[in-house]
C-alpha cells in the first residue's frame, strides 16, 4: 500500500456514463469524488466501443453518440471537480483503522474514503478474437475490434466479420464511406434487428457491398498491413482482397479484481437492494450494469436512477452527523450556486 494516501469522500470504480452521473448526484450533496477506470479516457463502453454509434433512449435527447453523451456528462460534472485516475485498475480494497476504505490501484495509487461506489459496467470487456495465426501483429493498424473514428475506414477495402448487432450496424454506417465493403459470416443467419438485416440485404442486392458466407482462415500481409484474407465457405477456399478487418465476435467479460473484494457475487454480478443500491458490505454501493436485483434493466437511464438513490444514502456515511435535506435544482439557490448557474 502506498503511504501517500489521497483522501476523499467517495471513490468511484468505473468512469462510464453511470459513474460520471454519480459524481453529479454526489456533488449536489457536497461529496467529492475520485474515479478509477482501466480505460485511458472517461466514458466506459460509450467512449471505447461506441463513440460514434447513435444512442436513442436517453430521456429528452432523441439521438446522441456515445462520445457526445460522455462529453455532456463531463460538462455536467465539471463544477464538482472530480479527480480521475485513468488507465488504472482498482486492485485491492482494505478497511482502515478509522473505518474508512482504502483502494489501491495497479499503479500504486491509494485512495481513502468512507464510501466506495462500484460502477464498473460489466467489468473489463475483452474482445473475442478470430482464431487467426499472428493476428496480434495487425491489431491497431489494420485489424480492429471496435470503431473509435469512422474516418480511418474511409476509402478502404473493408471486411467486417460477424453476424450480430455490432457487425450489421457498422456495416450500414461504414458502407457509404468505404471503397468496398464485404460482410463475412459463417452462416446466412444473423442475430440483429430485422430492419437492419433487411437494409444490409438490399445493399447486397444493389451491388453496393458483398456478403460472403464463410469463415476466416488466414491473414495475408506484412508489416502490420493486411493484403487479403483467406476464407473457407460454400464456394471452397479463396481470398478476399482488403486493407482493414473489423471483427465483431462479441466480448468476454472479465470482472477482474472486483471479484476478490469480499463482496457477495451472483454470476459475476453484485446483488443490491433497491432502496440504497448498497452491497452486502456497508459503505460499498454498486450501480449500473454490474449490479443485479429483481426486474433489473441494463439501460443507462436505469443506472442514472440508481445513482440518484445511492447518493442519498452515501451521504449518511460521509456526513453521519448532518441531516439530509432534499432539494430540487430548479428551486434551490444552494444547489444552483454549486452548479455555478447563479
Amino acid at each position: 500500500m502506498n503511504d501517500n494516501i489521497k483522501k476523499t469522500d467517495v471513490i468511484i470504480i468505473g468512469a462510464g456514463p453511470v459513474g460520471l452521473f454519480a459524481v453529479f448526484e454526489l456533488g449536489l450533496l457536497d461529496m467529492k469524488c475520485h474515479l478509477i477506470d482501466i480505460l485511458d479516457v472517461p466514458g466506459g463502453q460509450c467512449a471505447e466501443l461506441y463513440p460514434e454509434k447513435p444512442i436513442y433512449d436517453i430521456p429528452a435527447i432523441p439521438v446522441c453518440t456515445g462520445q457526445e453523451l460522455t462529453d455532456k456528462l463531463l460538462e455536467q460534472i465539471q463544477p464538482f471537480e472530480p479527480m480521475f485516475h485513468l488507465g488504472q485498475m482498482a486492485e485491492s480494497i482494505v478497511k482502515s483503522k478509522n473505518g474508512n476504505w482504502i483502494v489501491t490501484t495497479d499503479s500504486n495509487v491509494s485512495l481513502e474514503a468512507p464510501v466506495i461506489v462500484i460502477a464498473a459496467g460489466g467489468g473489463s470487456f475483452v474482445p473475442k478474437k478470430p482464431p487467426l495465426k499472428d493476428i496480434e501483429k495487425y491489431e491497431g493498424s489494420s485489424v480492429f475490434y471496435s470503431v473509435k473514428k469512422m474516418e480511418i475506414f474511409r476509402d478502404k477495402n473493408l471486411v467486417i466479420a460477424g453476424g450480430g448487432d455490432s457487425a450489421l450496424d457498422w456495416t450500414l454506417s461504414l458502407q457509404p464511406i468505404a471503397k468496398s465493403l464485404t460482410l463475412v459470416h459463417r452462416r446466412d443467419d444473423f442475430r440483429a434487428a430485422p430492419d437492419t438485416i433487411k437494409k444490409m440485404r438490399n445493399l447486397v442486392s444493389n451491388d453496393k457491398m458483398a456478403l460472403e458466407i464463410a469463415q476466416l482462415k488466414e491473414i495475408k500481409g506484412s508489416s502490420g498491413n493486411i493484403e487479403s484474407l483467406g476464407v473457407k465457405g460454400v464456394r471452397g477456399e479463396y481470398d478476399i482482397d482488403c486493407d482493414m478487418l473489423l471483427a465483431f465476435y462479441g466480448l468476454t467479460m472479465k470482472l477482474g479484481p472486483v471479484a476478490n473484494f469480499g463482496i457477495n457475487l451472483d454470476r459475476n454480478l453484485i446483488p443490491v437492494d433497491t432502496e440504497k443500491f448498497e452491497t452486502d458490505v456497508e459503505g460499498i454501493f454498486a450501480v449500473g450494469d454490474i449490479n443485479h436485483y429483481p426486474g433489473k434493466l441494463k439501460l443507462i437511464l436505469s443506472g442514472f436512477h440508481e445513482a440518484a438513490l445511492m447518493a442519498q444514502h452515501a451521504f449518511k456515511y460521509v456526513y453521519p452527523d448532518r441531516r439530509l435535506r432534499f432539494q430540487y435544482t430548479t428551486s434551490s439557490s444552494d444547489l444552483q450556486e454549486k452548479l455555478g448557474v447563479q
